[in-house]
């Protein structure tokens, strides 16, 4: 998974092009961390995970940007409240069309961005579990490791997008 540049997106109008999605069946990590989660911190948690497995492959660190964030909650709590889970709104706009009515893009002569979903419950539904997933994938962990990305919005929905009622749904948006 490549992420889109804004030359990109204008030569093919494909704005999927960096989205990866992910629902999590893998088993979470036991190790304790000093990134931690409750669940008031869970982003700050996902942060913590994402930045440690850049600093592990030599990748500066993101930071959380309130824009991409607003984009991503967003995402998430609507993938739960309508009950689907994709990068296209229900509308059939694309992420980069969601982070640019954010005004993110706005003033930025070139920009790239790129967007990983997940979503689980139970111990499944923990920060942890969703970065240790996404390490195992490798269109999420191409975006997680890029190091064009310095900027990240994570946006965590309470509940599934299945209609049940416990998980955590996440949207994770990278950009430059």
């Amino acid at each position: 998974m490549r992420p889109i540049t804004f030359r990109r997106l204008r030569r093919f109008a494909v704005p999927a092009l960096a989205a990866c999605s992910f629902a999590v069946a893998a088993a979470p990590a036991s190790a304790a961390s000093p990134c931690a989660a409750s669940a008031a911190s869970a982003r700050v948690s996902t942060l913590c995970l994402i930045n440690a497995e850049r600093a592990a492959h030599g990748v500066g660190p993101l930071r959380l940007d309130k824009r991409l964030s607003r984009a991503a909650l967003r995402h998430s709590r609507d993938m739960v409240a309508n009950r689907y889970f994709a990068h296209d709104s229900r509308s059939g706009a694309g992420f980069s069309a969601r982070i640019a009515s954010t005004g993110w893009m706005q003033g930025r002569s070139r920009w790239n961005v790129g967007e990983n979903l997940a979503w689980g419950s139970g111990s499944l539904a923990t920060p942890r579990a969703i970065v240790k997933a996404w390490m195992h994938s490798a269109g999420h962990r191409h975006n997680m490791l890029q190091a064009r990305f310095h900027v990240i919005g994570i946006g965590i929905g309470a509940g599934a997008p299945t209609g049940g009622g416990s998980g955590r749904t996440y949207t994770t948006d990278f950009g430059s």
